[in-house]
């Protein structure tokens, strides 16, 4: 069986039956939680095991918990067919990687709980929950749930290049108009030309990083999308090869070469995710469980891609860091 089909993490049979029947069965049954995500296996293992953290804390609970992966590899229009295949595959709850991995989720179960890890969308506008505090259907999760967030990149951006007169904006569209309308609105307001460049695939990237090196953009906002958070090597290198400051709301970017990061920590939004799949496995309705925003940000500033750059960061700026790259 191939590994981006199926990949076992702790052994374990389950069968699938309404939730009200798992929350009467005994603590011994073995359980299976399926994990639904747009990425390769490379970018998701790491995923994975904070997704195992927040399952189950104990060694009894870690060897109840069976996680069946599956992964699109970057191809998006594989998400429905994974998604049923989970459902056959009969998974006490999904947890979904990002929009479209939700979007699969959704229309391949009503009664399967789905757990949502999404940086990019207003779950209620989307109509996916009823409201945060009581979701009311079969999906709950972690949403940022906060579209002016990407314009707060925008103004760290400008503040550590305060020469910038013009950005170019990655984005993923399968993520939505949201995170580029409020960075469209912010940009007006700060009198910034923007001009985007669309990514849905892994070798698009490349492809966009051309052409914002053609239309000679003095910095690169990256928009939240599993796609950019699964490939922050690609990022980063491109960046700095086409010698232009960019900022992510992925802190692995940063780490890898990127110039600046804000936003959640991303294991820690999995981990949490892993706790809700914990509490459906314990016996809660997903229409009841409040969804969750994400409980932890960070400011990731790397001073030697800025040294690369010729840039001078601020040290007010630094001062804010959580982490400092020297």
């Amino acid at each position: 069986m191939r590994r981006r089909e199926f990949i076992t993490l702790l052994g374990g049979a389950a069968a699938a039956l309404p939730l009200a029947a798992r929350a009467q069965q005994q603590a011994g049954r073995s359980r299976k939680v399926g994990v639904l995500h747009p990425g390769q296996a490379a970018a998701v293992n790491a995923r994975i095991t904070a997704i195992h953290e927040g399952l189950g804390g104990s060694s009894t609970q870690r060897s109840e918990t069976e996680l069946v992966i599956r992964l699109a590899d970057g191809e998006l229009s594989r998400l429905p067919a994974l998604a049923t295949s989970l459902v056959k595959d009969h998974v006490d709850a999904i947890l979904a990687a990002g929009p479209p991995a939700v979007q699969a989720s959704r229309a391949a179960t009503a009664d399967i709980p789905v757990i949502a890890i999404d940086l990019e969308s207003d779950p209620v506008a989307s109509g996916w929950i009823e409201s945060l505090a009581r979701p009311g259907g079969n999906v709950t999760g972690v949403f940022l749930d906060f579209p002016t967030f990407s314009a707060k990149c925008l103004q760290l951006l400008i503040e550590a290049c305060p020469a910038i007169a013009g950005i170019g904006v990655l984005w993923d569209p399968t993520t939505g108009p949201l995170q580029l309308g409020a960075v469209e609105i912010a940009a007006r307001e700060l009198g910034i030309d923007v001009q985007i460049f669309e990514a849905r695939r892994v070798a698009d990237i490349a492809d966009a990083f051309y052409g914002l090196d053609l239309a000679r953009v003095q910095g690169v906002l990256v928009l939240s999308s599993p796609l950019f958070g699964g490939n922050p090597q690609l990022l980063a290198d491109l960046a700095l090869r086409r010698h232009v400051p960019t900022i992510s709301l992925f802190p692995d970017i940063a780490r890898e070469g990127g110039l600046l990061a804000y936003g959640p920590d991303i294991q820690g939004l999995y981990r949490q995710a892993g706790a809700m799949g914990r509490k459906v496995l314990q016996g809660a309705k997903p229409a009841d469980l409040p969804a969750e925003r994400p409980v932890r940000f960070q400011l990731i500033a790397n001073l030697k891609t800025a040294k690369k750059l010729g840039l001078e960061l601020p040290s007010m700026l630094l001062a804010r860091a959580d982490e400092v790259i020297e």
